[in-house]
This record gives C-alpha cells, structure tokens and sequence, in this order.
C-alpha cells in the first residue's frame, strides 16, 4: 500500500503595501542546531528571506540589524528564555509576529506567550508543513494588522480603532 505524500506549499505570502513589498523575512531562534537547520530548510525551500539565532541575545541582535516579519521562537534556551526574548520583541517591535514552537508544551505558558502578544504557540516536534503553515498564518495576521492600521485622516479610520480598542478591553 503506498501513502500519498503531501508536498508543502512552496511559497511564502508577500506583504504588501507601504510597509514592506519584499519577501517574507524570518528569524528562526532555537538553541537546538538540528531543529534550526530544520526550520530554515523547511523555509528556504518556501522561498522565504531566513536567518537563524541560537538564543534570545543573538535573536534580539539580528532584530537589531534588520526588520523580521516574522519569528520561530523556542521558549527554552540558555541565557534569555523565550517568553522573555517574546516581550522585548513585543516591546520593541510590535508588528512582528511570534510563533512560539517548543518541546515543553503547556497550559500555563501558551497563555502568558498569548498575553505577551505571540501569535501562535505549538508543540515540537512540527514538520515542514507545520511550520511553512505557521510561518504563513503569521504573515496573514500581519498584513491585515497593517492593512487595517489605516491612518487617521482615512474615512473609517478613528471607528475601526474604537472597535478595535474596545474589542482589547474586553479581552484584557
């Protein structure tokens, strides 16, 4: 009996708009090497802009550097945790979309990583699929945040914010 074989998507979704209309930039963070060199294969064959951090510190040097669309994020790590490296990304850089993938998955921190601002949180191990999928969802999320932060002097504009902050109010 042979198993069907699903091949990935092989492309990364753009981001358009006054902000951003190169590809896809992403920064991968995990102090596993094999894990790491995983997810940039996995996303270098999705024709995406990848680099890879071995912990928080480097991570928060590379965002330093350049802008990220979006981050992998391990939340174990030596030296900086990942819900710490998740809050000084957030704090510093709020248009960028976290993915938190670890190997210790629980209640407790998918909560805090989502109060923190992560956009997803899932468990290793993740395959390729898995991850050009969270990748991608991430972009989603992205461009539409940036599609619907129109500036104030658009019509509609100083509306969608009050929904948009009432909305956080009753979540918060």
């Amino acid at each position: 009996m042979e198993v069907a074989h699903q091949e990935p998507e092989r492309q990364c979704i753009h981001i358009m708009g006054d902000k951003m209309s190169e590809k896809t930039n992403i920064l991968v963070v995990d102090d596993n090497e094999v894990v790491r060199q995983s997810f940039l294969r996995s996303l270098m064959g999705a024709h995406c802009k990848v680099e890879a951090a071995l912990d928080g510190e480097h991570a928060l040097r590379a965002m330093e550097e350049q802008a990220f669309d979006v981050v992998l994020l391990d939340l174990r790590m030596p030296g900086m945790d990942g819900m710490e490296v998740l809050k000084a990304i957030k704090d510093k850089w709020p248009e960028t979309q976290v993915v938190i993938i670890t190997g210790y998955p629980s209640v407790e921190t998918a909560k805090e990583a989502v109060r923190l601002g992560a956009h997803n949180y899932l468990a290793k191990p993740v395959g390729p699929v898995d991850v050009i999928n969270a990748a991608n969802d991430a972009v989603t999320q992205k461009k539409w945040t940036l599609h619907t932060e129109r500036p104030s002097h658009e019509p509609g504009a100083a509306t969608e914010r009050t929904a948009r902050e009432r909305a956080e109010r009753r979540a918060g």
